[in-house]
């Protein structure tokens, strides 16, 4: 009877550490967070969006207001077109900033919004206009390489 009680506590403590990893991963995988209602889908076009991925989270202010719709590429103009679902309770200005902001020490990327100044507000269909691409790690070791060559010479 022992050996039953005994192989019971240790399936009960398996079940319970699998349960776990799935819920660490959908965490990661920011399929957990969900907290968004209804939304208003707007555009902005980024020349880079290195690593960003559809269902990031899009913050203001370091809150979660939003999340990533889906990526395209524009292949008349060559840039990136990223849709945005930002929920109905939030409102942001018509000049507002969208930059692509690298998170944590899995490199997670996310989109920033900073609020500008205008009285009007975007809305449904919007685009966002002023945008800063994601910083790629390679670009700036090789300008800094590039720089020091140069100096040398």
């Amino acid at each position: 009877m022992d050996k039953i009680k005994l192989d019971a506590w240790v399936g009960i403590f398996v079940a319970i550490g699998i349960i776990s990893l799935l819920g660490l991963a959908m965490k990661v995988g920011n399929l957990t967070s969900n907290d968004i209602r209804e939304t208003y889908m707007v555009t902005a076009n980024f020349e880079n969006i290195g690593g960003l991925k559809p269902r990031a989270p899009v913050k203001g202010a370091g809150v979660v207001v939003g999340r990533v719709n889906s990526i395209i590429f524009d292949t008349e103009a060559y840039h990136a077109v990223v849709s945005i679902d930002i929920d109905k309770r939030y409102v942001f200005p018509k000049d507002t900033f969208a930059n692509i902001y690298t998170a944590g020490l899995l490199g997670e990327q996310y989109i920033g919004l900073e609020a500008g100044g205008d009285e009007k507000n975007l809305q449904q269909g919007d685009r966002i206009t002023q945008t800063q691409d994601a910083v790629v790690l390679e670009k700036l070791i090789s300008q800094f390489l590039y720089s020091k060559a140069s100096e040398e010479e």
